[in-house]
């Protein structure tokens, strides 16, 4: 059985050197604006470990914080020497039981390269496997495209027309201007009919 808790700064000095393995470094938050983030409420970094043993097996780092009501699963991590024994499934049901009253919660996955060929499609499945759908987006990361989803609870499933507000308003809160310039590049998508008419 697991138990999610709720980590501090202390535990954000150990689990950044495991996101710093399991995300590229260009999608990677630096470590002090997280700090900041985490003093301020507007991040979480939650810490699931077995109940018997006391051993952590993995992590996740939201920001919970919008002016829209919905959440923001930043990371996601499982521990080598747990993936593969069904921690990740339940690390996502405590997720979405813990944000149950939001809106919704928001994911972002990322076309960094990966060793693993089929690491892209599988995190696709994941997500779907718990009721997680893709909007249409026009949205880059550090310049890499960034697929965006959503597990609506209370609000809409179809974000597209103002997903650049809400993930704009929660990296407003953690990021300076001038790293949100350099770092993301969000903007209305664009509907396959509208794009028709400018041609």
């Amino acid at each position: 059985m697991l138990t999610l808790k709720k980590g501090g700064h202390r535990d954000l000095e150990r689990y950044y050197a495991m996101m710093e393995v399991d995300f590229d470094s260009e999608e990677l938050i630096g470590k002090l604006a997280l700090h900041r983030a985490i003093s301020k409420g507007d991040a979480e970094l939650l810490i699931a470990y077995e109940d018997e043993t006391k051993l952590e097996g993995g992590y996740a780092l939201v920001f919970p914080r919008s002016l829209y009501g919905y959440v923001l699963l930043k990371y996601m991590g499982v521990f080598p020497w747990y993936r593969g024994k069904g921690l990740g499934v339940e690390l996502m049901r405590m997720i979405n039981k813990r944000y149950a009253d939001r809106q919704g919660i928001l994911a972002e996955i990322t076309e960094f390269e990966d060793p693993e060929p089929d690491h892209l499609k599988k995190l696709f499945r994941f997500f779907s496997r718990f009721g997680y759908t893709e909007i249409d987006s026009d949205y880059r990361i550090s310049g890499t495209k960034a697929h965006v989803f959503v597990k609506p609870i209370k609000g809409t499933t179809d974000l597209t027309p103002f997903y650049h507000r809400v993930l704009n308003d929660f990296y407003s809160r953690v990021l300076s201007p001038a790293s949100m310039r350099s770092m993301l590049d969000m903007r209305p998508a664009v509907k396959k009919e509208d794009a028709g008419e400018k041609e």
